[in-house]
């Protein structure tokens, strides 16, 4: 199968210590962001939304533009609000985390990148949206290791679960090998990031803007592999999900919730600066480190993923994708992608 992934790059490299940062200084926030006033809060709210019940909705994100960013734009421009709509953000370091809270109640909705598709697939969640397509992940090594075969016997760090994972598994069985030929080191990417920095690992399968942090410190690091080198094999899908209950049971709050992520997906591609402000605003964050971010990422507009979603195209990913977790096996079997992906309702939403 082969895909086409269009990428818009843009920005420049982060060069302050983003990840370790999100990490440690954000724990949880509401969904006014940082500091800065929610539409519902300062009574910009439309009318019209006094007709509707409010609904209270748990949301959780990763702290970079992926995860963020229509949670910010939905925030920031009331349309949390205009649907009903009273949401409490809390930040996660990756979205296993993320499937846990919700498995346990915590979490009404959250947001996963593609190495925690499988948890969905698995049946422990629900994709109900698709969000962007990441071209952030590498294989970077220390310098003097030019080749993924020269990782044979060295130590790798990863963060199990995440795309990292993935492009580790893609990377080394583009050249015949598997984890069992290198020294892998399962670690959050938080520990990773300064293990690497300090030469306590050989190499690592990371992402920007990562990546960008480390380079401060090991400035001629080599990248061994990159998304776009697998772009034929699979899409790196980034998604929200939901709880099954949620889904099952709570139709109301998930038709709102979508619509409402809908409608800030739509203003992200029509004002893409303004989105990447935003963002920057929720995160606490500089601009021009959220503008590197987002030029790692493929934008998706509503009516791609709609497109996409009606002509096949997702399914034909997630299969991909499918057979890749099956192959590392995280997946005993392939599932079909009506019992993982609830693509009608993002459709049906408005």
């Amino acid at each position: 199968m082969s895909l086409t992934i269009r990428i818009k790059p843009r920005g420049r490299a982060i060069g302050a210590l983003v990840a370790v940062a999100l990490a440690t200084t954000l724990a949880a926030c509401s969904s006014s962001g940082a500091g800065t006033p929610s539409a519902s809060e300062t009574g910009s709210a439309p009318e019209s939304t006094s007709a509707m019940t409010p609904i209270h909705v748990n949301f959780g994100y990763i702290g970079d533009f992926n995860g963020t960013s229509l949670l910010a734009i939905a925030d920031k421009e009331g349309i949390w609000a205009k649907h009903g709509l009273d949401v409490t953000t809390s930040v996660f370091t990756n979205g296993p985390l993320q499937i846990q809270a919700i498995g346990t109640g915590d979490l009404d909705f959250g947001y996963i990148g593609p190495g925690a598709f499988w948890l969905p697939m698995s049946g422990q969640s629900k994709i109900v949206m698709l969000n962007t397509l990441t071209v952030a992940d590498r294989v970077i090594a220390q310098p003097g290791i030019t080749s993924i075969q020269d990782l044979r016997g060295k130590t790798v760090g990863y963060p199990e679960g995440t795309s990292g994972d993935m492009i580790l598994t893609l990377a080394l069985q583009s050249v015949g090998m598997t984890k069992d030929d290198i020294e892998a080191i399962a670690m959050d990417a938080a520990t990773l990031v300064p293990a690497f920095s300090a030469g306590q690992v050989d190499a690592a399968a990371i992402w920007y803007p990562a990546i960008s942090t480390i380079k401060t410190s090991v400035p001629n690091l080599v990248e061994l592999a990159k998304n776009s080198d697998f772009q034929d094999v699979m899409a790196f899908a980034t998604a929200f999900v939901a709880g099954n209950d949620v889904v099952a049971n709570d139709t109301e709050k998930v038709t709102r919730t979508l619509a409402a992520l809908k409608e800030a997906m739509q203003w992200r591609t029509d004002n893409p600066d303004e989105a990447i402000q935003q963002t920057a605003d929720m995160l606490g964050l500089d601009a021009k480190a959220v503008a590197a971010d987002a030029a790692n990422q493929q934008i998706l507009s509503p009516d791609e993923v709609t497109t996409w979603t009606t002509d096949g195209t997702v399914d034909r990913w997630m299969t991909a994708m499918g057979a890749f977790f099956v192959s590392g096996g995280k997946l005993t079997s392939n599932p079909d992608l009506s019992t993982y992906y609830t693509g009608d309702l993002f459709v049906a939403a408005k």
